[in-house]
Formats: C-alpha cells, structure tokens, sequence
C-alpha cells in the first residue's frame, strides 16, 4: 500500500509545465504555441512496429525533460512521440531509446499492474479545464494501464478501465509502442471546429532512480498539477459513434458452510445468476449505466488486516467494476460514496457527464439489508438493519473559472422506520499558483429503528444510561440533525509548504453512505516543512516537516493534543526514507466485549512513538519495503498505557518476466505491566503467473494468529485467535471488461475451544463476462 502511495505521489507532484512539446519541424516552447493534431484518414495495423507511412505523416514530440526526481534536466535517453487522428480515433506512437536494452524492466503482469515497470504514455484532458485527466500507458510488452488524475482530491485511480488498443516491441535499441484510443471512451464537449484539449507525453524509465521523463518543464512553485499541461489542439471530426456497450455475466458457485458447534453439519449452498450491465454514451458528455440483476460479486480476495486493539472499523477498497466506473464524478473531501456500504442491490442505475462548465453524476441502487458504520469520537461499529434499503447520492459541480469552483453533494439512505440524508455544500479556490482553499460544509438527518439500541446493548439495557458515544446515539426516538464543516488551506512552493485545517464534526452528524468513523470531534492542525533538492550525489530529496493539532468535543473536553516531526529523504536505488517521532496527549476508553458499547472518556495518557519506514527497488527483480513502529499505546480493553512495537515487513519477487511472488507481514506485540498483553502475527502470500497479457492464475493465503496472556486481562478474553484463508483464481481476459474467472476459496479458523483450525467455508466459483460495442 505504502508503496502504491508513494509511486501514485511521484506521478502526481512530477506532472507541472505550462509549456507544450517540442516537435522536428516546429520547436514548441511556452513561447510558441500549442501542439497540432493533424486529421489524416488512415489506420495502422497494430503490431508495436512502426513502419507504416502514416506516422512519418503525424506531428511528432521529443521528450526532453526529466521532471522527477531532478527539475528539467536532460534525459539519459531519447524518446519521441508521434500523434494522429482520423475522426474515429487518436493514434500514438512512441519510440523509447536504450543505450542498454538488456536492462528495460518489462514484465507479464495483470492490467494496471506494471507501474514499476519501463512505461509510455500519454495523459489527456479533454475537457482543457484542469479538473481532470485520463491516463494511457503501456509497457515493453504491451501490458496497459490506464487511470484518472482528479484535481479536486488530488488522487489518482487506476480502478477506471476502458477498452483500447496497444501494441509494443522491444528492439535492439529499446522499445516502441502503438496506441490507438477510440473517442467512445472519452468525455468532451462536442462542438464545431477544432478542440482545445491539454495532453503530457510521458515515459518512466527506472533505473538507479526511476526518472520521469516528459515533454515539458516543471515548475515545482506551482500546486497545480493539471494546470500545467500543454496544449493540444485539433480533433475538429472528432466523434463518438453510439457509445454503447451491453455487457452480460453469469456466475455459477457452489458453497458449503459449517458451524464449529456442529462440525459434521455441513449446509451446502448453490448459487446461479445471470445479469447484464448497460453504459451507453448518451453524448460524448454525458453517461448513462445501468444494471439489471447485477453481478456485485467480488473476485479477488481484500488485503489481510489486523484488528486487535482497533477501535474503529476496518476499510476496504471497492473492486466491482459498476462502482468503479466513474466514481471521481462523487468525490469531496469528505468520503461521502463508500459503495461498499451496499453490498447485494437488485438493480442499479448511474448517470455522469459534463456539459460546459458544469459537471454531474447520480447513482442510484436498492439493497437487500442495509449496513453502515454508527461513530463516536473515539470508536466507530458497524450496523446492520435486515430491512431493504434504498440508496442514493447525487453530486454537481460548476466551474465558474479555471481557479475557482462550487459543488454541492446530497446522499440518502432509507429502510423502514430509518433514514439518513446528507447535504451539502463545497468550494475550491485556486488563489495562485502556490496557494488552494477547500472548504465543506454539510448537515444531515438521520432516524434509527428502535430496535438498532437494543441491538447495541445485547438485549440487556438495563445500564443503557451509563453508555454514551456510539450506544446512546442509537437512542434517538426521532430524527436527529448534526452538521460538519471543512476548511483547507494549502501554500505549496519548490522549496517549502504550510498548511491549516480547521474541521468541525457535531456529535450527531452521519454520513451512512460513506465512511466517516468520527464524529463529536473539532479538530485544528497547523504543519509545515521545508525541502533540499540535489541533482549530482546519491540523494535527491530531503524534507523536514512536521504538524501540531489539537481536538475537543462537543462540551470542549480536550480529546487528543499532537505534534508530531518527520524527516523523508528520497535516494537511488529507487529509495525513500522516513523517520517521524510523535507524542500525543489523548483519551482511553473502556470496551466491554461482552456488547457493542463502551462507557466512553476515561483517562487521559499521554503517548510517545518513533515510526522508521524504508523501500528500495535496487533492480527489475527485487522490491522491499518495511515498516517500524514503536512507543507508548492505549490497551483499549482495559484502559491503560503499554508498550507496543509493530513490524511490517513485505517483498515482492520478479521470478522471471512472468511469475511474481509478494509477500507481506505484520507483526505487533504489545506489553503491559512489563507482561506481554498479546502478540499478533499476519503473513499474506500472493503467487501470480501471468501466461501472456489476456491471462494468469494467482494464489493468495492469508493467515492470522493472535494469541493473548489472559492472566493480564480485566476480562474474559479467549487466548487464541487464528484464521486461515486460501483463494486460486485462474482469469482470462478478452478486454477490460469480458472476462472468465475461474476459482476456489476457503476459510478456517481457531479459537480456545477449537485449537485446531476448523475449515469452515469452502466455495467453487465460475464468472464469465462479455461485452458487446456499438
């Protein structure tokens, strides 16, 4: 994860020039002007060679800038870049140069899984207002990726899948690739005469560092990252055709389950169902997605995590494509659409699109229970209501200048006898190139039904007066209101940056569309750092930085008081460093397992812990990262300061070109009166062999073992907690979205009256998907 971030960060943050490409013919500079997409009514056959007449047709781009880790220096390597378009499609061609070919990092890996890798690339804002970009890269072996860039979160997320066409080759003297990318799968605005887009050519070529090589220069004062593309301009026959594709699935499983109290009763289970999904492109703005009996199943099985002395709910990403797709449309600040939250809808519906300045997306789906998280200040529970449930969020933003921007968001939630409603309002401000404001604002309403407290009381609320946080918010007889606000500023410069936020959470405020785990908390931070480049010794980044923050409740009882300092240094090897101490004023609470509440603010602590963090990938074979924390921790049980150390180590194996081995652990010990409370092991083992790019088998086994020292416990705790789980999947993929999964999985587990690990669940599963374009 650690490492995804990273890499996500320094493609990001390296995407900054207000310059266009420079060409053969026509030296473009910030001075001269824009790049010309010439209109030629011919093909290519796709084979990663170029030698077809055409591209000495098409305007070519010479890549000349490396952008990260150094500020517009000249590349070790030479690449050129080649564009055209015929009214149906843009077509890219690119020719990656290598003193040593024997050193190009290209491997057979899944889509979307080669950021590591040798890669090219194009990044595209059809739109020409800032606010977002599609991404296209390929590798020396035609793996692709592609992904969104969105300005207004400033994330990045490789989770979009569209269906395109590339080819490359690896040569004597590097690589070269094709890409032709179909307009259906864009948005734009569909007007008369040529387009104004803005584009960045771009090639990642890792090495001792991994550089990021582009068509333009940086300017690292600016904290606008998609500002800073070039212009690009043409595409005047530009058209989308009927943007319609209708994709059936069916999925066929056979389960079988067990309870440890009946081991020898197995309860077999037998499942079939076929559904269709339907995106059609109303305009070459606007989209439209529909799904009738939809397959929401989830293929590949979550990263493993650890949940002992966690006092809030766990987070796991969304996987099903129908989520995915177009999911940057709902995004704030705050995470108000985690989709996840429905889990088995019947049908589903979404519209997205933006049409000028104004950009929108409604998603609608029904679901057969309805779960969310209930928060408090210091915890967060899940709750589940068997009733069906209706869901709903709505987004629009208008755009009134490249600098400044307003939105609003509305979700809903509601079952019988509950509800929950969302609204709000929200704003950013590009001030100048170096400074941003965001701000937030929303209110909600929420009603639960009687019986969710009693649910939290287990049945026994009798003491339901000495509980407060998450039990007493289910208390409520009628609907309840709470609001929250956000505000973000933000000053970035090449050499230093500040930031403060203010953020406000009413202790009745709910969002149980999306996963916001505190509420009754008003928080202040104040931080800042300062940053050395160097571009001639074996490091070229170092920073120093660090934050202070302070928060109370609703009563202005002082929840947590933190500072906390850091150092990050970037070197070669493709190495990063981080060391960051932290001491913390703060608040226990008192969890009785035996219920879901807790008897809220106890005593005050005061926690101090040093954190180390490490990653190198000193070659194509091998990448390693790992993760130390260690100091002072709350034991949430029974409310008390202990000494606490975790260790995550992980490393990832390129067996060749097409296996690849990953294997992650986290380790966590925790004493207590100088007695060990508990140790907690997770290991997580992924084997992969990709065949060729459309196919591979994976293996996952994810084990946890916990085992607690009852005899330092205030209460009744079972002294071992192990958990097994085995996924073998084998996919074949025809495109993004046409697919054949085909798999197993089980899970086991252990505890003091099973010591042995039973195997409690067991499934066989088919998936196949197909899509049919018009």
């Amino acid at each position: 994860m650690i490492k995804r971030l990273f890499i996500s960060a320094l493609f990001s943050l390296g995407v900054m020039s207000t310059s266009a490409a420079q060409s053969t013919e026509d030296s473009h500079t910030p001075e001269s002007g824009k790049i010309h997409v010439p209109n030629i009514q011919e093909s290519i056959t796709l084979d990663g060679v170029l030698d077809e007449d055409v591209w000495q047709q098409a305007h070519e781009i010479t890549l000349g800038y490396v952008t990260r880790p150094f500020e517009n220096t000249t590349p070790p390597v030479k690449t050129t870049a080649r564009i055209f378009e015929n009214g149906e499609a843009i077509y890219i061609a690119f020719d990656a140069q290598d003193n040593n070919p024997e050193l190009i990092r290209a491997m057979f890996r899944d889509r979307d899984r080669v950021w590591d890798n040798d890669v090219v690339g194009l990044k595209l804002d059809s739109f020409g207002d800032s606010r977002l970009s599609y991404q296209f890269f390929v590798n020396p072996n035609g793996i692709q990726i592609d992904a969104i860039e969105n300005e207004m979160t400033r994330s990045e997320s490789t989770s979009w899948n569209a269906i395109w066409d590339s080819a490359a080759q690896i040569t004597e003297s590097g690589y070269t690739v094709e890409m032709v990318l179909p307009y259906r799968i864009l948005n734009f605005v569909d007007s008369d005469g040529p387009k104004q887009w803005r584009a960045e050519f771009v090639r990642f070529f890792p090495r001792e560092n991994n550089l990021r090589i582009s068509n333009m220069p940086v300017d690292r004062n600016n904290a606008c990252t998609l500002c800073q593309m070039g212009d690009i301009e043409g595409f005047a026959s530009a058209k989308q055709g009927k943007n319609l594709s209708i994709t059936p699935y069916g999925v066929a499983a056979v389960a079988r389950t067990r309870s440890p109290s009946t081991p020898e009763n197995w309860d077999y289970q037998n499942n079939q169902e076929v559904g269709v999904d339907i995106n059609w492109g109303i305009s070459s703005d606007m989209m439209l997605q529909a799904t009738i009996n939809p397959d929401f199943s989830q293929v590949e099985a979550d990263g493993g995590q650890l949940a002992v002395n966690n006092p809030f709910a766990l987070f796991f990403p969304e996987q099903r494509p129908f989520f995915l797709e177009n999911a940057d449309f709902f995004s704030t600040p705050y995470d108000l659409v985690y989709t996840r939250n429905i889990g088995a809808p019947d049908i589903g519906t979404k519209l997205t699109g933006r049409v000028n300045n104004h950009t929108f997306g409604l998603l609608v789906a029904n679901d057969e229970s309805t779960t969310f998280l209930v928060p408090g200040n210091l915890r967060s529970s899940v709750a589940r209501i068997d009733d069906e449930s209706t869901n709903m969020a709505a987004r629009y933003r208008y755009d009134i200048s490249d600098d400044l921007s307003i939105g609003t968001v509305l979700t809903a939630r509601k079952s019988d006898n509950y509800h929950n409603l969302v609204t709000g309002l929200d704003t950013r401000y590009q001030i100048t190139p170096s400074d941003t404001l965001r701000i937030q604002v929303l209110g909600s309403e929420t009603e639960y039904p009687e019986p969710l407290f009693t649910d939290f009381c287990n049945n026994d609320c009798s003491n339901a007066d000495d509980f407060n946080e998450i039990a007493l918010r289910t208390k409520q007889d009628d609907a309840f209101t709470g609001g929250t606000y956000r505000i973000d500023y933000r000053h970035e410069e090449r050499e230093w940056y500040f930031t403060a936020i203010r953020e406000s959470i009413d202790a009745d405020f709910r969002a149980d569309l999306g996963f916001e785990s505190q509420v009754d908390r008003h928080k202040d931070v104040i931080g800042g750092g300062y940053v050395w480049w160097n571009e001639n010794s074996w490091w070229n980044r170092f920073e120093f930085g660090g934050d202070w923050d302070i928060t109370h409740n609703d009563d202005g009882e002082l929840i947590e008081r933190e500072v906390q300092a850091q150092i990050e240094l970037s070197a070669a090897y493709q190495s990063y460093f981080n060391l960051q101490w932290v001491k913390r004023d703060t608040v226990g609470l008192r969890q009785d397992r035996s219920s879901l509440a807790i008897d809220g603010n106890t005593t005050r602590f005061v926690e101090e812990q040093i954190s180390f963090y490490f990653e190198a990938q000193p070659n194509k074979t091998i990448y390693f990262e790992n993760f130390i924390n260690i100091g002072d921790r709350i034991d949430l049980i029974n409310n008390r300061l202990g000494d606490r150390i975790v260790v995550e180590p992980a490393i990832s194996l390129n067996l060749g070109t097409h296996l690849e081995a990953t294997l992650a652990h986290e380790y966590v010990r925790m004493d207590v009166d100088n007695e060990e409370l508990f140790t907690a092991n997770l290991t997580d083992l992924r084997l992969s062999y990709q065949f060729s790019a459309k196919q591979f088998i994976r293996l996952a086994l994810i084990y946890s073992d916990v085992e607690r020292n009852t005899s330092n416990y205030l209460i009744d705790v079972d002294a071992t907690d192990r958990n097994l789980g085995t996924q073998l999947v084998y996919s074949y993929m025809i495109n993004p979205l046409s697919r054949l999964f085909i798999g197993y999985g089980d899970s086991a587990f252990a505890d003091d009256n099973n010591p042995g690990l039973l195997r409690t669940e067991q499934t066989v599963f088919m998936k196949f998907s197909y899509a049919w374009l018009y």
